[in-house]
């Protein structure tokens, strides 16, 4: 099965400029009251969802697996003529490729559970060693909580319109016996009310609980760990209830 990260067209169909605006209010949101001057996503992909941070003053730095989702990124940033410095790494590894610190380091877009939960903490001690004295760890992720309990097959997106053509996503979800689980990713392309094109992606999840999340920040010396709905702005969510939801949390500076 080829990989959508590999299909960065496709990818970024769906990163519309109300969706940018979007997370540009997110990270408004998520910023305020706190001392974050530099960003390391160890999961940047094409930099959907931190780009903005480059617009809002914050040093934006990236690392992704995927050398076709950093060039795209690349071209991305420099279009909106942001600055962003970007390196190809595996966020199991970044010691062996980052010796600077940060204000924060962050992982994006659901990605630590694309490693299993017994190399889950490993990938936080690795991005808590990027970390500045009294600076931040951040990930957002899907609700697996919500999503293991409910078990829903499918999960659909508002379609997006390139010139004649309307371009459909829908999710179908498998949930293996191992609890991992699989998603496909179907997009059809309809053009005069007929599809004439369909592509099929999968991905491979460990789905994570958050107390495993959060037990291993705390054991790091984090005290002050914030839970948001993402994106923040919604915060009549309730973040149990939400599809998504992100943490920030700051390192008590008597733990480094």
């Amino acid at each position: 099965m080829k990989s959508l990260y590999n299909s960065t067209e496709l990818y970024n169909l769906f990163d519309t400029e109300a969706k940018y605006q979007n997370v540009k209010k997110h990270w408004e949101k998520l910023l305020e009251g706190k001392d974050i001057h530099s960003f390391l996503d160890v999961s940047y992909g094409t930099g959907s969802l931190t780009l903005p941070l480059a617009e809002l003053g914050v040093s934006l730095y990236g690392s992704d697996l995927t050398p076709a989702m950093l060039a795209s990124g690349e071209k991305k940033a420099q279009k909106k003529g942001l600055p962003v410095q970007l390196r190809q790494c595996d966020f199991r590894k970044l010691t062996e490729h980052f010796t600077e610190t940060f204000d924060c380091v962050g992982s994006t877009g659901n990605s630590l559970p694309y490693v299993s939960n017994e190399e889950i903490p490993h990938v936080l001690e690795q991005m808590d060693s990027l970390i500045k004295k009294g600076g931040y760890l951040y990930y957002d992720m899907r609700n697996w909580e919500k999503i293991l309990s409910q078990r829903n097959r499918f999960y659909l997106y508002d379609p997006v319109f390139v010139d004649d053509v309307r371009v459909n996503l829908v999710q179908v979800w498998d949930y293996h016996p191992d609890d991992t689980m699989t998603f496909h990713l179907l997009y059809t392309f309809e053009r005069n009310g007929k599809v004439f094109q369909k592509e099929h992606f999968e991905e491979h999840y460990y789905p994570v609980k958050r107390n495993l999340l959060l037990n291993k920040l705390k054991e790091m010396g984090y005290t002050d760990i914030q839970i948001r709905c993402h994106p923040a702005q919604f915060n009549k969510i309730d973040p149990q209830q939400a599809d998504w939801y992100c943490v920030i949390a700051k390192k008590d500076p008597d733990n480094f």
